[in-house]
């Protein structure tokens, strides 16, 4: 049975919601019924970005989510932020990039990825997003990385094509990178 409640939170053009849309659509494409739900605020990129992305295989009856069993944190406002709200055993996926503090919580499970390190050493900076959406699928098992990379060719369409493959790529760095570092 899943019941998962995810927030993705960063900084406006961290591809936030991107990351919370390929959940979504991943994770309708492994059966599941799910809700994704965007905010942010009207500065876009550089202010803060975040969504709620449920994952069940239950109906969901509220896209809102106020105690989430995951986090993904891509930057210091947002683990101020969201940390409190997770419940005990939640998983939280960490950009130990740009959040050099640590999490106050000791009841939850912190996986610190150098998220932004990894995407400039692999030369795509702009598909971060897909690396964190990658080893998400990996620590969660919720969605799998073929899911993942189905959503990315649904997604990256038309103009936009010519990026599918470099999202791919991304998204299988960041599974492996998990796997290799948090074998559970």
């Amino acid at each position: 049975m899943v019941n998962e409640k995810l927030i993705v939170a960063g900084f406006g053009g961290q591809g936030v919601l991107m990351i919370g849309k390929m959940v979504a659509i991943s994770g309708m494409e492994n059966g599941l019924e799910v809700s994704w739900l965007p905010s942010y605020g009207s500065e876009m990129r550089g202010g803060t970005a975040s969504c709620s992305v449920n994952l069940s295989t239950d109906p969901v009856d509220s896209p809102t989510i106020l105690k989430p069993t995951a986090l993904i944190i891509l930057n210091l406002p947002s683990l101020l932020k969201y940390e409190s709200w997770a419940v005990p055993g939640a998983r939280m996926l960490l950009n130990s990039s740009l959040v050099e503090e640590e999490p106050t919580r000791t009841d939850i499970r912190v996986y610190k990825i150098p998220f932004n390190e990894l995407a400039t050493r692999a030369g795509n900076e702009r598909a971060m997003n897909m690396l964190v959406a990658g080893a998400y699928a990996a620590i969660t098992g919720y969605i799998t990385l073929e899911n993942l990379c189905d959503a990315i060719d649904h997604t990256f369409v038309d103009s936009k094509a010519k990026y599918a493959e470099g999202n791919r790529k991304m998204a299988e760095l960041g599974y492996k990178y998990a796997k290799e570092h948090f074998p559970e």
